[in-house]
């Protein structure tokens, strides 16, 4: 993986399968490095929100209007030259070269663990629309970082603080 600096001008998306942490990191993460927080399902249509809670899997072409508005906050910040940090599961490389094509420094932090651990959070989370029946089509669906991405992969099993230390170390 590529490395960065930390400055208030760095931008992450912290990714990962629903129910892995991204919120949380995320915003801890942004709060460490001083800059805007965007929660990414803030961004996913109603219909989208809705093919979820009903427990339907989304399609990349579900995707595609979301990942463009995040697109177009990333690369708002790029050209502000503000840092961001971003929640976004990112499943696909397509879905991170996309993101990506909006700021080439873009780093990824990969909230990885273990599917028990991930099915336990998102059960016992409460109004979040995501059903825990869709978790498996998200790790069926997922596409782990490949070597020339920049970022970072962590083990959710440890605590968000720690996995931020991590993040601002590299």
């Amino acid at each position: 993986m590529l490395k960065s600096v930390q400055t208030k001008s760095a931008r992450w998306v912290v990714m990962g399968v629903s129910g892995c942490g991204k919120s949380s990191v995320g915003l801890q993460l942004a709060s460490a490095l001083e800059v805007p927080f965007l929660e990414g399902d803030t961004y996913h249509s109603y219909e989208n929100v809705a093919k979820m809670t009903a427990g339907v899997a989304l399609t990349d072409a579900d995707r595609a209007d979301w990942l463009w508005a995040l697109h177009r906050e990333i690369r708002e910040a790029r050209l502000k030259h503000s840092g961001l940090v971003l929640s976004c599961s990112s499943l696909k490389r397509r879905y991170r070269d996309l993101l990506r094509s909006a700021d080439p420094e873009l780093r990824f932090a990969h909230l990885a663990g273990p599917r028990e651990l991930i099915a336990g959070r998102m059960a016992a989370r409460k109004d979040h629309y995501m059903p825990t029946t869709l978790l498996d089509s998200q790790l069926a669906t997922l596409e782990p970082l490949e070597d020339d991405e920049a970022g970072i992969v962590l083990d959710i099993v440890q605590q968000p603080a720690e996995l931020v230390r991590q993040i601002l170390r590299i």
